[in-house]
């Protein structure tokens, strides 16, 4: 099955114009940051993370949980439609990828299977510098 493809599509120049030089690493070329680092890990603020190159709404807080693996962990997106997930064989071992569906960013691995008590024993372990919190309104 084919990727379809991004519905924002930016050149490399323009995408490094817009995020700073950590997002595009990760982002735009696959990075990852370093665990118990990132401004979402231990959030407990509700609302909506988007993401960060786009705006696309990606996760809900009602579905963030603790997963202490040092990145913000879902059990699934606010949307089925708002992620990709794509095979990455890359680093010696098979992963699935999470990617922005609306511009084909970079925005973590997703894991079955692992035991944890949640409704979809999925973790969608997504780096925080991929996301932007919008709180919810009181």
């Amino acid at each position: 099955m084919t990727t379809p493809a991004p519905k924002l599509q930016l050149t490399d120049d323009e995408w490094r114009k817009k995020l700073t030089p950590e997002e595009f690493h990760v982002l735009r070329q696959a990075g990852t940051e370093r665990p118990f680092t990132g401004e979402y890990t231990d959030t407990k603020t509700e609302g909506v993370y988007e993401c960060r190159a786009c705006g696309a709404e990606l996760f809900r807080s009602s579905e963030k949980f603790e997963s202490h693996c040092g990145w913000p962990s879902f059990f699934d997106p606010a949307n089925s439609d708002a992620v990709i997930l794509r095979a990455d064989d890359s680093l010696g071992m098979h992963r699935v990828e999470v990617i922005c569906a609306n511009c084909h960013s970079h925005l973590g691995h997703v894991f079955e299977g692992e035991g944890y008590p949640t409704p979809t024993d999925q973790r969608y372990c997504i780096n925080s510098i991929s996301l932007r919190l919008v709180p919810a309104k009181s």
